[in-house]
């Protein structure tokens, strides 16, 4: 597995290897050892695993209350991702990284707690599989406004053919969200 660091302190890329032929391709999703190497050491208690419509967009999600450490993953599809640093004492906080997963390219993100995530997905019926490092707790969990125009995220898709829940589109601007001390 390979490593790669991002604008945003913590957030990693991850690269798993890829073995294809012409039955098509074999990957490993996740390996204990190799995250420990990279000093991701967390026993994961809950997995999740969202299907989406292309164009439903999700988040962007935390808990403040029993944050929770992320590791995602496409398994069918591809979605536009995006990470927003909500750490009061981090030197990025406000700033956000977007990147492209894609099923069967490897690609993995490891998202730190004291950050805000969220897609949209970009083929029908997207998969998205991620580990938290803590379950969900709803009491906990908190909205950022995914189009906060503050947070200048440029999403793929217009924003009138976004699919967005009632949660979501009650989100609330980063600079009224709780943010992590």
């Amino acid at each position: 597995m390979q490593v790669q660091e991002t604008s945003i302190p913590g957030v990693l890329i991850l690269q798993f290897p890829v073995h294809r032929d012409e039955r098509g391709f074999f990957q490993e999703a996740y390996r204990r050892d190799a995250l420990r190497e990279a000093g991701i050491d967390i026993d994961w208690p809950q997995d999740n695993l969202s299907v989406s419509a292309r164009n439903v967009v999700r988040g962007l999600h935390y808990q403040i209350v029993r944050p929770q450490a992320k590791l995602v993953h496409v398994v069918h599809g591809a979605v536009f991702d995006v990470a927003v640093d909500i750490r009061k004492s981090s030197p990025t906080l406000g700033r956000h990284f977007e990147i492209e997963l894609t099923a069967g390219d490897g690609t993995a993100l490891y998202l730190p707690t004291g950050i805000a995530h969220g897609f949209v997905a970009l083929a029908p019926m997207t998969t998205f599989f991620y580990k938290v490092s803590e379950p969900h707790y709803p009491p906990g969990e908190r909205t950022i406004l995914w189009n906060d125009p503050e947070l200048c995220i440029c999403w793929p898709i217009p924003p009138a053919d976004a699919i967005v829940s009632e949660k979501d589109r009650r989100g609330v601007s980063l600079r009224s969200a709780e943010i992590f001390p």
